[in-house]
């Protein structure tokens, strides 16, 4: 369960690292000014969002099949695990950026900074301090929907816990087990968070 419970971080962490680059992309083209890229990136929040992680995982495995080629399950649940992150990570980025008040833009323009100066040390800096707490809020759920990457044969904490509880018949012990695991790691990382939320609130 241990070897699980490994498996099921790197894939958290993998989904992270994933989602954060691609929400990063999504980002920007929300707060585009060409409303085509806008509207692309909002499309995609949408259709991801509104699709659940387990068809998702469906879908990036058995729908490269499909077309010919034969992915291996750690690869297509990287890609299911980081285009689900990047959906929801560009969405609370973009909430945090149009947050920062409209003034701070209005006056690092009025100082000669162009667009991209603003954007990177005027409004991100601002925007990652709002941006923190959910983030880490939502890497806690991705930890816990690492438990459906079972379905296409990678076996994480989850799984690990279905096969101990059928070799031994302990059932409630083996699951208690899993979910001690869960907590143990979702729980440091959601104090973390609310410390951080309440940090901010106060500042």
């Amino acid at each position: 369960m241990l070897v699980g419970l490994s498996w099921t971080v790197l894939l958290a962490a993998i989904g992270l690292i994933g989602g954060s680059i691609a929400g990063s992309v999504l980002t920007l083209m929300r707060v585009s000014k060409h409303g085509l890229l806008r509207g692309i990136a909002q499309v995609y929040i949408f259709v991801v969002q509104g699709t659940p992680l387990l068809v998702l995982l469906f879908i990036a495995y058995f729908g490269a099949t499909y077309i010919g080629f034969n992915v291996p399950p750690m690869v297509a649940i990287s890609v299911a695990f980081s285009f689900y992150a990047a959906a929801f990570l560009g969405e609370i980025w973009r909430g945090a950026i149009q947050s920062v008040p409209v003034g701070q833009s209005e006056g690092a323009h009025a100082l000669g900074l162009s667009r991209s100066d603003t954007m990177l040390h005027i409004i991100v800096p601002q925007a990652i301090r709002v941006a923190t707490p959910a983030t880490v809020g939502f890497f806690v759920q991705l930890i816990k929907n690492t438990s459906l990457a079972s379905v296409v044969g990678i076996i994480e904490l989850t799984r690990t816990a279905q096969i101990v509880s059928n070799a031994t018949f302990k059932p409630l012990e083996v699951y208690l087990t899993a979910a001690a695991f869960y907590f143990l790691i979702c729980f440091p990382i959601t104090l973390v968070s609310r410390r951080l939320e309440r940090r901010l609130s106060q500042s």
